[in-house]
């Protein structure tokens, strides 16, 4: 993924969450909405390693982690979700299809694990 497609996807993933729950900006401040952005970074760092390796697990492995860093630091798992479900509707025609259709099944993955049963 280029560099300027990354910085379009997860700024406007940020963007779009804070515009969602602008409690957010209460809650975490600037401050947390830079995190917000840099953790799309992170997400899509790590959609990038697992289609690189044509491995899913590293992306569900990744996911099992996140959550548990970001439910200690307060942030409920449903935003995750909710983030995952963001960059679904924002990834499609920004990337090469082969990655496109990994990716959106990594994510599809990542939310049924993180989901209640």
């Amino acid at each position: 993924m280029r560099i300027d497609v990354k910085n379009k996807v997860a700024s406007e993933t940020a963007k779009s969450i804070y515009a969602a729950y602008p409690t957010l900006w209460d809650r975490f401040g600037e401050r947390g909405f830079m995190h917000t952005e840099k953790d799309n970074h992170h997400h899509l760092d790590h959609l990038e390693t697992a289609f690189s390796l044509n491995d899913e697990k590293v992306f569900i492995d990744y996911t099992i982690w996140l959550e548990t860093v970001l439910t200690s630091r307060n942030v409920e798992t449903a935003l995750i979700i909710d983030n995952f479900e963001r960059l679904q509707k924002i990834l499609p025609g920004n990337i090469e299809k082969d990655e496109e259709v990994f990716m959106m099944r990594c994510l599809t993955k990542a939310i049924a694990v993180l989901s209640p049963s």
